[in-house]
């Protein structure tokens, strides 16, 4: 029987499994201190790679190998850790060194590598010749994004789109203290500082202390948002107004919802502690706030955080349907107290009818190319050629390989026409399995969210009364002074909020952000905003 590739390497690998358990010998693929490198190729070139990673890489992971020998390249995966990414890359980029495949976390760098001279251009031409199937899903499912990438009319990212940002973050409230309390998970404005001023002077935990308060910063993005903003995020939020971009921190309105969170940061609604943020290590996006019973409501992480056990049927590692685990924040909650439930609300409506929360843009980063990859002739091609076939695979058993591994090994379908699929044991148990084994080295393409965990989302309305960030790129400007405006910015809201300066003073932050810089970005981002086609 002729064997493809992967059920080559998988038998190889299950033979040499079973002589590991007779002899005692490592099998290949341990990241011990006895693994050998791989083994030297005749390969035509060697790319250095950049991707999402929470574990090292090692040199022989078995879908590293597997990929090189396909396309006769050597690979070299560069182990930057995702949390500290820019920062070990930028050290990388001083030191003279660029990756072919440019992994760039955050749009907004796009403009900052390409001015650098990190960048090479990406010519459309050459782009859907080696990339078809990677280009036919951009098209079709996130249309118009790859102008995103141009840079003066050339391209230098192609759009990395979360199909699952369609989901904004959530809002999400201790439901066993709303039932203490007999109060429902508020609609309106009105109701959440009902329930906010409850959670503080009710006793709602039933220790007898008063303790918990109603809120901290997250959840201030739900009130920035009953007046149509985004106030706290690591970016600039902008919004439309009159056809025109504005900055959502320096509209009018949020006066209002300043001296709204004033009051009630005066009357003790509010953690004290929001200064510092709801995170105090660890994962970012988990709530310690909210996890240890300090807070009763937030808006932080995102939906698949919050997952409650049996909130849906997942699948067992044999295929069997069973009730879903807790997840991040929900799980951390249990552990703390096994009595607490969560429960979502929608974002609350505000005195002009307008609500939402947070959401990150279908834009989550972009793949470029390094400068030095075009300097060997036909290397592009062979880097796009890896990218479309680990990204975008036409064929599903080849595509799910490339992200969990060998088909047999490491996963297998429970029910292909669903899409279900089990990652089987002892990987089921293994945190981070892939990167130790070297899948998932392609970007995120955009597919409709088929998952059961989406299918969940879904029913929750988080695909409604999202808050987007207008501006989809960087600018010069933007570039330059958005870090000082961030800053500035912060502390204008802060020194509000907590009574360290009057609702008088946000006119004088306005003036100061304007001199800052701010004139110069909201030019731009409006000669960027009036150039794209859609907004004509």
């Amino acid at each position: 029987m002729k064997m493809n590739r992967l059920q080559s390497l998988s038998f190889l690998l299950l033979l040499m499994m079973l002589m590991s358990a007779v002899g005692g010998c490592e099998a290949p693929g341990d990241t011990g201190e006895t693994a050998q490198a791989a083994p030297a190729r005749d390969s035509a070139y060697t790319i250095s790679w950049t991707m999402h990673q929470n574990e090292p890489v090692p040199a022989d992971a078995q879908m590293i190998e597997y990929i090189e020998d396909k396309f006769k390249v050597d690979l070299d995966v560069w182990n930057l850790e995702n949390n500290k990414y820019e920062a070990l890359l930028n050290l990388k980029l001083a030191q003279g060194h660029i990756p072919d495949l440019f992994r760039i976390r955050q749009p907004q760098d796009l403009l900052k590598y390409e001015s650098q001279g990190a960048l090479a251009e990406i010519p459309k031409d050459i782009l859907l010749h080696n990339a078809p199937n990677l280009m036919q899903a951009i098209h079709h499912n996130a249309p118009g994004y790859l102008n995103y990438g141009e840079i003066g009319g050339k391209l230098y990212g192609i759009p990395v789109v979360n199909p699952t940002n369609i989901y904004r973050i959530p809002v999400v409230y201790r439901k066993d203290w709303l039932d203490k309390l007999g109060l429902k998970v508020p609609e309106t404005l009105a109701e959440f500082e009902k329930v906010l001023y409850a959670f503080t002077n009710n006793d709602p935990d039933g220790n007898g202390k008063k303790d918990t308060y109603g809120l901290s910063s997250e959840g201030m993005n739900v009130v920035f948002g009953a007046f149509g903003q985004i106030v706290f995020a690591d970016q600039l939020y902008f919004n439309v107004k009159d056809q025109n971009l504005v900055i959502g921190a320096l509209e009018p309105e949020m006066k209002e919802a300043l001296g709204l969170l004033r009051k009630w940061y005066k009357d003790g609604i509010i953690d004290p502690e929001f200064i510092t943020g709801e995170n105090k290590g660890g994962y970012k996006h988990l709530s310690h706030a909210f996890i240890n019973g300090r807070i009763g409501m937030t808006s932080m992480g995102n939906y698949y955080h919050w997952i409650q056990a049996g909130d849906y049927m997942d699948l067992d590692p044999t295929g069997k349907e069973v009730p879903v685990e807790a997840t991040f924040n929900a799980r951390e909650l249990a552990a703390k107290n096994k009595d607490a439930r969560i429960i979502f609300g929608q974002p609350v409506t505000g005195p002009q009818g307008k609500s939402g929360s947070k959401a990150y843009d279908m834009l989550m980063s972009f793949t470029a190319i390094g400068a030095d990859a075009v300097k060997e002739p036909g290397k592009l091609e062979k880097i796009l050629q890896i990218l479309d076939y680990v990204s975008a695979n036409p064929d599903e058993d080849e595509a799910m390989s490339m992200l969990y591994g060998i088909q047999g090994v490491h996963w297998e379908w429970s029910d292909k026409s669903k899409g279900d699929f089990m990652i089987l044991s002892p990987f089921d148990a293994i945190t981070n399995y892939t990167n130790r084994i070297g899948a998932g080295i392609g970007m995120t393409v955009p597919r409709k969210p088929m998952g059961r965990r989406e299918q969940w989302a879904s029913t929750l309305g988080l695909d409604k009364n999202g808050i987007y960030n207008a501006m989809k790129v960087s600018t010069p400007s933007l570039m330059k002074y958005s870090a000082g405006l961030i800053k500035l910015k912060n502390k204008a809201y802060i020194s509000i909020i907590t009574g360290d300066q009057t609702i008088d003073y946000f006119d004088s932050f306005f003036k100061e952000f304007m001199g800052a810089g701010g004139k110069q970005v909201l030019q731009e981002a409006n000669d960027w905003y009036h150039m794209e086609p859609e907004n004509g």
